[in-house]
C-alpha cells in the first residue's frame, strides 16, 4: 500500500515482504517463548524492572518476551494484522516506526509502572501500531489508508478501548495508552506531505 517505499519495488513485492516479515516476527516470539518455557522461563527476568537499573534492558527487549503461550497468542494475530498494514508502507518505515513505538512504550513503562512488577508483551507495540494505522491515513489524506483505518476502529476498537482502562490489575494498561499515544504521534511525524497539483496516491 505504498508508492515511495523501496525504490524499484511492485506492489506485490511490498505485499509478499511485508507478509514474510510479520509472520517471521511472529515466528520468533513464539520461538522465544519455547526457549522461555524448556529453560524455567530463565527469559522473564529480561522485561521491565520499574525504576530498577537492570530493567532497563526491558525497554528493547519486553516486546518479544512473554508470560507463557497464552500470552503470545493474545497477541499473534492483531500483531499480524496490524504490523502488516503497517509494512505495506514499506520495510524501512515500519522498522522505524516500531523502535519508536517500542521506545516509547518501555521507556513510559519504566517510569509509570507500578514498583515491583515485571512488564514483558507485544502488546504495547501492538496498540502502538493500532494507532499508528488508524491515524496515518487521515493525516496523509489518503482514502484508502483512511477507509482501513476505519475498519480496524471499527473491528478492534471496543477491545483497544477496555485495553487501556485500569479495570485489571494483573494487565499493564498503562503500556497499552502509552502505545495508542505514541503510534498517532509516530504517524503525524512520519506523515508524507502530498505534493502540490498531483492527486495522493493510495497507499
Amino acid at each position: 500500500m505504498s508508492t515511495t517505499a523501496e525504490p524499484g519495488w511492485t506492489q506485490t513485492d511490498r505485499t509478499k515482504a511485508a507478509a514474510k516479515l510479520m509472520l517471521g516476527w511472529v515466528a520468533l516470539l513464539w520461538a522465544l517463548e519455547a526457549v522461555d518455557h524448556v529453560t524455567g522461563h530463565a527469559l522473564d527476568q529480561y522485561g521491565i524492572r520499574p525504576r530498577e537499573a537492570d530493567g532497563l534492558v526491558g525497554i528493547a527487549a519486553h516486546p518479544f518476551l512473554h508470560f507463557g503461550f497464552g500470552h503470545v497468542a493474545s497477541n499473534t494475530v492483531p500483531l499480524l494484522v496490524f504490523g502488516f498494514i503497517a509494512a505495506l508502507s514499506g520495510i524501512r518505515r515500519f522498522l522505524a516506526v516500531s523502535v519508536l513505538i517500542t521506545f516509547a512504550v518501555g521507556a513510559g513503562s519504566w517510569l509509570v509502572a507500578p514498583p515491583h512488577t515485571l512488564g514483558a508483551g507485544a502488546s504495547g507495540l501492538v496498540y502502538g501500531l493500532f494507532g499508528y494505522v488508524v491515524v496515518r491515513g487521515f493525516v496523509e489524506r489518503k482514502p484508502l489508508n483512511a477507509v482501513v483505518g476505519l475498519v480496524l476502529a471499527a473491528v478492534w476498537g471496543s477491545s483497544m478501548f477496555l485495553g487501556v482502562l485500569p479495570t485489571d490489575s494483573g494487565v499493564g494498561w498503562y503500556a497499552h495508552l502509552i502505545g495508542v499515544v505514541a503510534g498517532a504521534v509516530t504517524a503525524l511525524y512520519h506523515r508524507r506531505p502530498v505534493t502540490a497539483g498531483r492527486t495522493p496516491a493510495l497507499t
